[in-house]
């Protein structure tokens, strides 16, 4: 008894077209040919499925092949060689972290400023991470937050910032909100981005021009466009020296406009966290390169958009940052700006010089 089926090939984005896989069937078994309009028609008996080619054909061509029409392209793109070394950086040093988690109280800790820690496994992620990117790229430059610059080639027009551990104190304390952050600036934009969140194993991934994905899902940013609906998120000040008043004064602007503040304790998470639509804006001062530039990618690349508190695009060099949907963004911009070191004059001299004063004037003015 025979039976006959007709199958047709689909598998373009990664190269394996009709004719190909026409060609390897008739190459491979004798009981196919070719059938008008294209495609594969098959003539077996049931005995012929004895065969293992022939039985590894018949799944190939009528199961396998219509089934990844469904796929959706986003999935079978292929990546960036670069994104995917910084993959695999990102998940070695994730690696080390989830190591070290298990036993936190064994962890060396020293102290670089008040309040600002770094640890033997920030170095050791930061290590495997340099030991990685540069095994693959040894012409390329590195900025790491704990080496500096002193790994790589410090005049190459392509550079890695890393930020081997971002959220070191939520690290030594247990709570787990922390993250690996790598991104490759290349003549001066933002090319490549990786956060990855060891604790959840999600994995944060952008390229410019092709979107932005977690755990190949495509992230957009979040749709909302009324302030007082939103969650934004923000890190306080920390470090001696910061301008605390100055800072309660943003909050103070901010938090009454919206539905909620987080404050999470790693910049690089909050970023992503805007990017995939959990948050609707995020901002900060007093941050580095390390802590925005990946997140900052995937944030455009979902949609979002990404500046200082004035709306400059330049916030890697100016250390602050605002990022959102771009309804957000755009009404929370006018509520921050007098608040950037590059503001006007005019704008600067609006800001009261006391949270005290704030207060008695809000007293004053109730609808202020």
């Amino acid at each position: 008894m025979h039976s006959s089926f007709l199958t047709k090939a689909y598998y373009q984005p990664r190269g394996i077209g009709q004719e190909q896989l026409t060609l390897f069937a008739k190459k491979t078994s004798p009981y196919c040919s070719t059938a008008d309009g294209g495609g594969v028609k098959w003539s077996v008996s049931h005995h012929h499925l004895h065969c293992p080619s022939v039985c590894f054909l018949f799944f190939l061509m009528t199961v396998v092949a219509p089934w990844q029409q469904h796929i959706p392209k986003s999935m079978i793109t292929t990546l960036h060689p670069m994104l995917n070394v910084a993959i695999k950086a990102a998940r070695a040093a994730g690696a080390i972290i989830n190591r070290a988690a298990l036993d936190v109280e064994s962890v060396r800790i020293s102290q670089k400023q008040v309040n600002d820690f770094v640890t033997e496994v920030d170095q050791a992620s930061e290590q495997v991470i340099i030991e990685t990117l540069l095994t693959a790229y040894p012409d390329h430059g590195i900025l790491a937050e704990e080496s500096g610059t002193t790994h790589g080639n410090p005049n190459s027009d392509h550079v890695w910032c890393i930020d081997p551990l971002d959220g070191t104190t939520n690290f030594i304390h247990g709570f787990p909100f922390y993250c690996v952050s790598i991104a490759l600036i290349s003549y001066g934009k933002i090319e490549q981005a990786v956060i990855y969140d060891p604790t959840r194993n999600d994995l944060f991934t952008a390229t410019k021009g092709r979107g932005a994905f977690v755990n190949d899902r495509r992230l957009r940013v979040s749709k909302r466009i009324r302030l007082n609906e939103c969650l934004v998120s923000t890190g306080f000040p920390f470090r001696p020296g910061d301008d605390f008043a100055s800072y309660l004064q943003m909050m103070a602007e901010v938090m009454p406009r919206t539905a909620g503040i987080r404050r999470p304790g790693a910049a690089a998470l909050d970023l992503a966290y805007v990017a995939a639509g959990y948050t609707d804006a995020f901002f900060e001062t007093g941050l580095h390169p390390w802590d925005m530039a990946a997140g900052a990618l995937l944030v455009t690349e979902a949609g979002g958009l990404v500046g200082n508190f004035t709306g400059e695009s330049k916030f890697l060099e100016h250390r602050e940052c605002l990022a959102g949907n771009p309804k957000v963004y755009a009404q929370l911009v006018p509520l921050l700006q007098k608040f950037s070191k590059f503001a006007s004059t005019a704008e600067k001299t609006s800001v009261r010089p006391s949270v005290l004063t704030l207060h008695s004037d809000k007293d004053n003015n109730p609808a202020a």
